[in-house]
Parts: C-alpha cells; sequence; structure tokens
C-alpha cells in the first residue's frame, strides 16, 4: 500500500495558494482514477483507492502545513508503512514554475510542512516537488506561497496538475523517470527525458572519441609523409607500376 500525502492549509480561503499545489494534485488523482469519497480520519481527510495495480491512500492533512506530520504519522502507524511507501506532494520554491521533481530524503529548505513531516515520521519518504518559483527576495516568500496563482500562471498550472494526476499510477509503482518523463511532455518542456530506452540492434549508447595516446602520436610522426607537403615522388600505382618501376632501375645501370 502507499500513502500519498499532498501538503496544503484547510480553508476555502488557501484553496488557490501557491502553497496548496500539493493539496490540488491530491485532488486531481481522486478524481481522474475515481478514488472513494473523501472522509475524515487521521486529523485529516483521506480517499481510497488505486493506482495501476497498486492499492493507494490518498491524505490531506487538516492540521495546517505546519503540524502536517502528525496527521501523517497517525496513518503510517496505523497501517505499519515504511518510509519508502510514503509519497508527499508539495510546492517548492527553488523550482521554477511548471517544473516537476522527484526525490527521495534530503533537506526540507525552510518549508514548514516538510519540517512537520520530518519531525515526526523521519526523513526518507519520497518527495514530488511541484516548482512555484522564488519570488527573489526572502521577505517576500511568506505572501508569494500565502497569494494564489495569478492569472498567467493559470496557463501552465491546469495541464501541470492534469499531468501529474494522469501519470500517478507510474509514481505508485516507483517508475519516477517514467513519471516525470510523462508530466514533462505534457507540459510541453523541452527538458531531455530522464531516462531513454534502448534502440534494437544496438546498445543505445553514443560513442566518445578518446584523446590519443603517447603511442598514437609516436606512430603518427613515424609514418610516411603524404600529400601536397612530402618531399618525396609518390610512390607510382597502377597495373604496369612494377613494370616501369624494372625499366628505371635497369637504365640507371647501363650509364
Amino acid at each position: 500500500m502507499k500513502l500519498l500525502i499532498g501538503l496544503g492549509n484547510p480553508g476555502a480561503e488557501h484553496a488557490r495558494n501557491r502553497h496548496n499545489v500539493g493539496f490540488m494534485a491530491i485532488d486531481a488523482i481522486a478524481k481522474t482514477h475515481s478514488f472513494g469519497p473523501w472522509r475524515k480520519k487521521f486529523h485529516g481527510q483521506i480517499a481510497e483507492g488505486r493506482l495501476g495495480g497498486e492499492k493507494c491512500l490518498l491524505l490531506k492533512p487538516a492540521t495546517f502545513m505546519n503540524e502536517s506530520g502528525r496527521a501523517a504519522n497517525e496513518a503510517i502507524r496505523f497501517f505499519k508503512l515504511a518510509p519508502d511507501d510514503v509519497i508527499v506532494l508539495h510546492d517548492e520554491l527553488d523550482l521554477a514554475p511548471c517544473k516537476v521533481r522527484v526525490k527521495t530524503g534530503g533537506g526540507v529548505a525552510g518549508h514548514n510542512g516538510l519540517k512537520s513531516l520530518t519531525r515526526h515520521i523521519g526523513n526518507e519518504y519520497i518527495r514530488v516537488r511541484i516548482g512555484i518559483g522564488h519570488p527573489g527576495d526572502k521577505s517576500k516568500v511568506h505572501g508569494h506561497v500565502l497569494k494564489d496563482f495569478s492569472k498567467s500562471e493559470q496557463v501552465w498550472l491546469a495541464p501541470l496538475i492534469a499531468a501529474i494526476a494522469d501519470a500517478a499510477p507510474h509514481l505508485a509503482d516507483g517508475d519516477t523517470a517514467n513519471f516525470m518523463n510523462k508530466v514533462a511532455l505534457a507540459c510541453g518542456s523541452d527538458e531531455k527525458p530522464a531516462a531513454s530506452s534502448r534502440k534494437r540492434g544496438g546498445s543505445g549508447k553514443k560513442r566518445v572519441s578518446r584523446a590519443p595516446t603517447q603511442r598514437d602520436l609516436a606512430r603518427k610522426a613515424a609514418a610516411p609523409a603524404s600529400g601536397p607537403d612530402d618531399p618525396r615522388p609518390a610512390r607510382p600505382s597502377g597495373p604496369f607500376a612494377r613494370l616501369r618501376g624494372l625499366f628505371r632501375a635497369n637504365g640507371a645501370n647501363e650509364k
């Protein structure tokens, strides 16, 4: 079983905040994959269903961002889940808007929701980092994350959330490379795929030219010169080249 946790703050006044993009993604996953109805449990809202062949529980903590770990911890203890069964979707200031990255563990970068999770359940859970961009000034961060997405941001936000929901079965299956590739393609990203498939009949690896060794340089220096700058006459070629060489040798001996 996998536990997918979306981070955000409860209440209609926060529903469209940048800080609530984790809630938005979880809601889209529930709708796209026909999860059961939302109900109250574990200090939050939960919905049950399947992603591909994996049974999954979706959780939206109702504790506000700073106490998200309390809700997560209750669910993890109830189902006896391991850290790699827990997938957290959250907003990421340090990623450009419309970018998504997946990683396990790492720092919390000042994110209060991640701080709470790490305090309650440890650090080795899987993180889906959804880029919202940085305002450029640390003093503006609080206002930036607690404001609604702008009209111009809606252009990429809706396709991004839909792509995350569509690709969620890969995430639940542990195939993070395919998950990120599908999200990037759906959002029109020009980034290279996270993993490339091999072509038939070949290894799929590019040949890399190596620098010449000392032996290569020595062989090149010892080789006969050729080309327009060669002071020696070119060796005759063609079907009668050997006969012409013999006649010239005989003529030289007769002189």
